[in-house]
């Protein structure tokens, strides 16, 4: 074949079409500073919705005034909380006081929030940057919120969202879950894995997209978090809105997510730190 016709041949070729997948319409992230928060529900008054997490301490306000934007005056149905680190129930008694709904969480994370134990310290001492270094200023100490918090129900249902599915991602914390929507391949992942370096500040305030494992100075258990890494890659997420970090979706999320659980050890996993073993 001539150089004409292969010319010809190639202009005549179809061009590459990659498919557009937009974000589901019915989850909006609330940044508080440096973790996120979740609305889920479709936009509009009179919707059911839940909350998932409520963000650092002085959040409620934030938090509040994105939900009446979305929802009007309706109320959340229920709080979910992926686990009960400060960054993630900060604003969580101001928030009840106003709402007065359920909470639920993993029957394992129970103790930090009815007032029986307190979490282990952070660990500064896993290096990777600023935050890791002022982490021993992080509040880890119990809460009590009495009979207005429940166990999660033992079949995996969530409460008031019949198309979610709650799943068993140990590792950051004893009894982490992340949320599941196999509909549309969606997850909440808390902090079972994450898309911002978290250690460093400079990636925190840059918020560059890419996959990271679990902050490491509160995570505890690194097996267990290496399985739940492994767990939520197998699901194969088209979408995924993390604790830390922007929402990520596609191939990046695919492939990200992919080396994480191939490399973990090497990725995720400190060289030293008090909860290594």
């Amino acid at each position: 074949m001539d150089k004409e016709h292969r010319l010809e041949e190639h202009q005549q070729a179809p061009p590459v079409i990659h498919p557009i997948i937009e974000f589901p319409k019915d989850i909006e992230r609330i940044p508080c500073l440096i973790v996120n928060a979740y609305l889920v529900g479709d936009p509009g008054e009179n919707t059911d919705w839940i909350l998932v997490d409520t963000g650092l301490a002085n959040s409620a306000d934030k938090i509040q005034e994105a939900a009446f934007h979305r929802f009007g005056d309706q109320h959340p149905k229920a709080i979910i909380l992926t686990h009960g680190h400060f960054d993630h129930i900060g604003s969580l008694e101001e928030l009840l006081d106003h709402w007065h709904v359920p909470v639920f969480a993993h029957e394992l994370e129970l103790p930090y929030l009815t007032g029986q134990k307190d979490y282990p310290a952070a660990d500064p001492t896993v290096g990777g940057g600023l935050m890791s270094l002022i982490s021993p200023l992080y509040p880890h100490s119990r809460i009590n919120l009495g009979k207005r918090i429940q166990p999660l129900p033992q079949t995996g249902q969530v409460p008031f969202m019949d198309q979610w599915r709650w799943l068993a991602t140990p590792g950051h914390s004893p009894g982490h879950i992340s949320l599941w929507r196999e509909q549309d391949r969606t997850l909440i992942t808390g902090d079972a894995f994450i898309t911002v370096e978290q250690e460093s500040a400079l990636s925190v305030m840059s918020q560059n997209e890419e996959v990271h494992g679990p902050p490491k100075y509160f995570t505890t258990d690194w097996k267990a978090a290496e399985q739940s890494v492994k767990r939520l890659n197998e699901l194969n997420p088209a979408f995924a809105y993390t604790g830390h970090g922007q929402p990520m979706k596609g191939q990046p999320l695919t492939q990200g997510l992919n080396h994480l659980a191939s490399q973990f050890q090497t990725l995720a996993v400190p060289d030293h730190g008090r909860y290594l073993h």
